[in-house]
């Protein structure tokens, strides 16, 4: 275990956790939400720290960050727990955990080793992901330090409900940022995820504001999240962020508690990204159906084609130094 930060002391023993915007008020030996942060004697433990349940080397685009070094590898590490609920998790054996099952699984893994093994398998960032990195804050937060000073990336892919203190916290480590921008719906938000829309929504901005590179992603899952009023209220969104911001329309499979939903029609994410384009945006991506060709970047100034990807793999890469290779013109992103 490990002493939490951002979180502060109460009456009779109690602790408010200021990690997330829960702010959990939690007891004398209890747990908060995310079932990983527990108060000991008045002081508040990470239960995850140095506990790493899924280490992988993933290509970048899997997160998916598709203007953040394309092409490259991403070393991915994840603990158990989330402060969410989606009923739509895919990956909710170990999101929900501690929670479901009241145990906390992992190898023990420090930051130092977390860096050695990147370096090693000559990826050029880290990815927080797979669960919530928000509930594994300690751990992200010492691993994101150390691999800033040996030259890495870092990158935390988030359904964005930290509190503006934590991402001030990580922000000078954290290079990119995928985050769920699930719904615009708090009906949604409430139903599906167990949170609230709005925070998301401020910690975009914020984002933003501090030069983190964000790109967004909405699960389009059939009768929840799919009407085209959505899509116009999303892109709008994004829009007011700014035209260069990636917005990533991904399938929806059945899965976890929403096995009873159809799969996502191709039709229906063209259609988004049909209206995501008309609103002004740049570059929106069709997820999870590979080889239907909404997965290219195209440069904003010539319409000219500059990635080619099929899946996870970078097909074709026309962009020399951030410009397109055929007006230079240049194109947004984190490039080599």
């Amino acid at each position: 275990m490990k002493e939490a930060m951002l979180y502060t002391g109460l009456d009779d023993g109690r602790v408010k956790c200021d990690l997330c915007n829960h702010h959990c008020v939690i007891g004398p030996s209890k747990r908060g939400l995310c079932g990983v942060r527990e108060n000991k004697e008045g002081k508040l433990y990470s239960l995850v720290f140095e506990r790493a349940i899924s280490m992988n080397v993933d290509p970048i685009e899997k997160k998916p960050l598709f203007h953040l070094l394309p092409g490259s590898t991403s070393f991915s590490i994840a603990t158990v727990g989330c402060n969410f609920r989606c009923l739509q998790c895919q990956n909710h054996e170990i999101s929900q955990m501690p929670v479901e099952e009241k145990r906390i699984e992992g190898s023990s893994v420090p930051p130092s080793k977390i860096v050695s093994l990147a370096k090693q398998y000559q990826c050029q960032s880290i990815s927080y992901t797979y669960t919530e990195p928000t509930i594994y804050f300690e751990y992200a937060y010492e691993t994101a330090v150390l691999a800033k000073a040996n030259g890495l990336k870092n990158i935390f892919v988030t359904n964005g409900y930290m509190t503006e203190e934590a991402l001030h916290v990580i922000h000078p480590y954290l290079d990119g940022a995928n985050v769920d921008l699930k719904s615009f719906q708090e009906k949604f938000y409430k139903e599906v995820c167990g949170a609230k829309l709005q925070p998301v929504l401020e910690n975009l901005k914020l984002m933003k504001a501090l030069g983190i590179w964000v790109e967004i992603t909405t699960l389009v899952i059939p009768t929840l999240n799919d009407s085209e009023k959505e899509f116009e209220d999303i892109a709008e969104f994004i829009m007011s962020l700014g035209p260069d911001v990636p917005w990533h329309l991904s399938a929806f499979y059945p899965t976890y508690r929403l096995t009873h939903l159809s799969r996502t029609p191709a039709a229906v994410l063209f259609r988004a990204r049909e209206i995501g384009l008309n609103t002004g945006l740049y570059y929106v991506y069709c997820g999870n159906i590979p080889g239907q060709g909404g997965e290219d970047t195209f440069c904003p100034h010539c319409k000219r084609k500059v990635i080619q990807r099929l899946g996870f793999q970078v097909v074709q890469n026309d962009i020399v130094k951030g410009r397109c290779r055929h007006c230079h013109e240049g194109i947004h992103g984190i490039w080599q």
